[in-house]
């Protein structure tokens, strides 16, 4: 039988499964399976030629129950609705496995932004705002970078925003620009979060990290930070690395600072000396203690996951393992950090970075470490006591714990 690979679907599906452990009623369990609110729009956009190109964009706000709405913004070739709806869905139960006051939710635009100038980004950016920006606000929805889009694309979006109000309202926008009221230590957030709880697996399964092995597939932001941080602060030695283009690979090991500047000076992996070439396939399929997938969804399928060798799955894209090659995975022995949890360092430093706007007064960058430092460290071993009571995989356990929380928001507000 044939995987279904609709990211909706399949975030549906893992829903399913914890409401039946979980025993919700008919009602709550529909209720979570569906966006409360979702937004399309259509962008026409002035091209430097003088052309007008038009361009379709969502906002989803799957649940507000906790807080508002807290998701970022995707400019992708191949961005879909449902796309959209998953990645809202898994942000709802983000922000609730690792107990902050929001919701889920998620933006994209259907675009490649690397065909685009900085002025065609900038105008889609503010087309966008202007699209949706009623639906958007510190109290509703603050959305943040995601694929493609920088901290300059939310500092012109914010700008955008407070021009439609008249007042200075950066609030409402995080991952910005630190001059403009971002927080020290978002850029690394998401890895750094991903570290903090591999370290935090290794010490519960017995396994020293002090020059064992990791590969990256996906070398963005994440999979950057990844090398370094897990160089710097687990020991870890990398061996592969890859992007869209293709990877690399050498047994004996990577300067991970090497292959970071190499790769923010050429654009690509491919041609860094002392390194042979490697495909995105083979690199998941390679012998190492720690894998991390940093690229997009539906990349670990029940065809190939037979063959992944790693001891720890670290998920810092969203969405890379289907439900079908998670069975063989925990079958296999492989101990998996959900996407949910691994990658929630992101929205993390966001909310910390939300909470400095609110406030007006911002931390040093070693404050914002110890503070995510301790959300991910209680957030890994709530899911890990989670799995180890109920005997379940990482995936399900963090579901139950996150699903639990929402489900408890909706029915003391009366909504189910």
């Amino acid at each position: 039988m044939e995987e279904n690979l609709n990211p909706f679907k399949i975030a549906q599906r893992q829903l399913d499964a914890a409401a039946e452990k979980l025993g919700l009623d008919p009602a709550t369990h529909e209720f979570l399976r569906w966006p409360m609110k979702e937004i399309t729009v259509t962008l026409p956009v002035r091209m430097d030629d003088g052309r007008t190109r038009i361009f379709r964009g969502f906002r989803v706000q799957y649940n507000t129950a906790r807080g508002p709405a807290k998701g970022g913004i995707r400019w992708h070739p191949d961005e879909t609705l449902d796309t959209v709806r998953a990645l809202a869905a898994w942000m709802t139960w983000k922000t609730a496995v690792v107990d902050i006051p929001l919701g889920g939710g998620k933006g994209g635009v259907i675009c490649n932004p690397k065909e685009l100038s900085e002025t065609e980004k900038e105008r889609l950016a503010r087309g966008y705002i202007r699209a949706v920006g009623q639906a958007l606000g510190v109290t509703r929805d603050v959305p943040a970078p995601d694929v493609y889009t920088t901290p300059q694309i939310m500092a012109w979006m914010m700008d955008e925003y407070e021009s439609l109000l008249g007042e200075h309202h950066p609030g409402v926008i995080t991952g910005k620009p630190v001059p403009l009221g971002g927080s020290q230590g978002r850029e690394d957030a998401t890895a750094r979060g991903g570290i903090y709880v591999v370290r935090e697996a290794a010490q519960v399964l017995g396994i020293s990290l002090e020059g064992a092995t990791m590969a990256i597939q996906g070398f963005g932001n994440a999979g950057q930070y990844a090398a370094l941080l897990g160089e710097e602060i687990l020991g870890l030695r990398l061996v592969a690395a890859s992007d869209s283009k293709g990877g690399v690979f050498n047994p004996s090991g990577i300067d991970a600072r090497a292959l970071v500047d190499y790769k923010q000076t050429h654009g690509v992996l491919q041609g860094f000396p002392q390194a042979e070439e490697i495909t995105n396939e083979e690199l998941l399929e390679l012998d190492v203690t720690v894998l991390f997938p940093a690229a997009l969804e539906n990349v670990i399928l029940k065809d190939n996951a037979g063959r992944l060798r790693c001891r720890i799955l670290c998920e810092l894209a969203n969405g890379p393992t289907t439900p079908e090659a998670d069975e063989i995975l925990f079958d296999k022995g492989v101990f998996v950090l959900p996407d949910f949890l691994a990658n929630a360092g992101g929205v993390t430093v966001s909310y910390f970075e939300q909470v400095q706007n609110t406030y007006n007064f911002y931390w040093e960058l070693k404050d914002v470490h110890q503070r995510l430092d301790a959300k991910m460290t209680n957030a890994f071993h709530g899911v890990y006591e989670m799995s180890r009571r109920e005997k379940l995989p990482m995936r399900e356990a963090a579901y139950l714990v996150a699903v639990s929380r929402v489900a408890e928001a909706c029915k003391l507000r009366g909504w189910v």
